[in-house]
């Protein structure tokens, strides 16, 4: 991998991670979006949970709960990969409140606004029994240590990696391979343009307090996109003939493009349902079991359009766009490739993941 592995997403420069404001920002965190620089910073907590525990945590099926926010690109990985893995069992999920307060992510969609596995009400809390006074930002995903409360990773580029290598004793059978060795090099190549210019790029473009810092983003972001579809248009997935883990990283910020980057972020020269090649492959990966079952639309447009105040400071979240093209067909399966290559799709959504249906956004 290239150094991009262990960075983490910073708008406030303290090295919060995705979608936060530092919890150490104070009040006016969120109003601080869109007044300056955005700042990409390396993830502060980068031990990786591993089959032979090197790092000192070794993988132990039900020790870990992985924090998400739905809202999050970022996070948004995270699911998708647990999902396809059939990691259910082995690692629970916490699913934060999208909207945030001054201590950044918090528990208010369980009882007594508190998480019924680690006791908390704030991942903040995580992180303090990890390293009391730190001075950076609370980021998700996050993966907590349930018998101690502590913090272990929030290195979101290295934990969806290790879920496809190191935790393959607790795969479900007929798991994919999303991470296969002949091409990783050709895997890690296409996820470092599109980690900078469309990951990334998405978030400069959005935050950007200056004209020219926002044309900047524009473009290199917009000439990335247009080669994206260009290599999609001849072949279903990035690489290879399977789903592997550059198809999860490009997904999580296309299936956000039209919702809240068009508009909200001004990433708006055109819509992403506009351009044929890229329109049909996020449909395909959104109607694949795994991927759209871990998106909640409602979750991702009240988080950006009411925690961004800086940038939408009436907070007023848009009824559209309309979501019922996302079940339409996509014909992308006329260009062959298996989803899941040897393997088979996840089984059902548990009862208690279940996400906002899209006819009710």
């Amino acid at each position: 991998m290239s150094d991009t592995g262990t960075d983490s997403d910073s708008h406030t420069g303290t090295g919060s991670g995705t979608e936060t404001q530092a919890a150490s920002a104070g009040s006016d965190g969120n109003t601080s979006y869109g007044h300056k620089p955005f700042k990409r910073s390396r993830s502060h907590f980068a031990d990786r949970i591993t089959a032979d525990g090197r790092d000192g945590w070794p993988v132990d099926a039900g020790r870990y709960r992985l924090v998400v926010s739905r809202a999050c690109p970022w996070a948004g990985r995270a699911l998708v990969s647990r999902r396809l893995l059939g990691l259910e069992d082995a690692l629970s999920l916490a699913v934060t409140d999208p909207i945030q307060d001054d201590r950044s992510w918090r528990f208010t969609l369980d009882p007594d606004d508190r998480d019924p596995v680690l006791g908390i009400r704030y991942l903040s809390e995580a992180y303090d029994a990890r390293e009391r006074d730190y001075p950076g930002g609370v980021s998700v995903p996050a993966i907590v240590d349930v018998p101690s409360g502590k913090l272990v990773t929030n290195d979101y580029q290295q934990i969806t990696l290790d879920l496809a290598t190191e935790w393959t004793a607790l795969h479900r059978p007929g798991a994919p391979d999303l991470y296969p060795e002949p091409l990783r090099a050709e895997i890690d190549e296409v996820m470092d343009g599109i980690y900078r210019d469309i990951n990334n790029g998405v978030y400069k473009a959005g935050f950007a307090s200056t004209q020219e810092d926002y044309a900047d983003a524009c473009t290199a972001l917009l000439p990335r996109l247009d080669q994206v579809s260009a290599r999609l248009a001849g072949r279903r997935y990035l690489v290879g003939d399977t789903i592997t883990e550059a198809d999860i990283r490009l997904f999580t910020t296309l299936v956000r493009f039209d919702a809240v980057y068009h508009g909200h972020f001004k990433c708006n020269r055109n819509k992403l349902t506009e351009d044929p090649v890229l329109w049909a492959y996020v449909r395909d990966l959104y109607q694949t079991p795994g991927f759209g079952d871990t998106v909640d639309f409602d979750h991702i447009k009240r988080h950006y359009y009411q925690v961004h105040t800086g940038i939408n400071p009436t907070g007023i979240v848009p009824l559209g766009p309309d979501l019922s093209g996302w079940t339409t067909p996509h014909h992308r399966e006329q260009l062959g490739g298996r989803p899941f290559g040897d393997g088979t799709p996840p089984g059902p959504v548990r009862d208690d993941e279940q996400v906002t249906p899209i006819d009710q956004v």
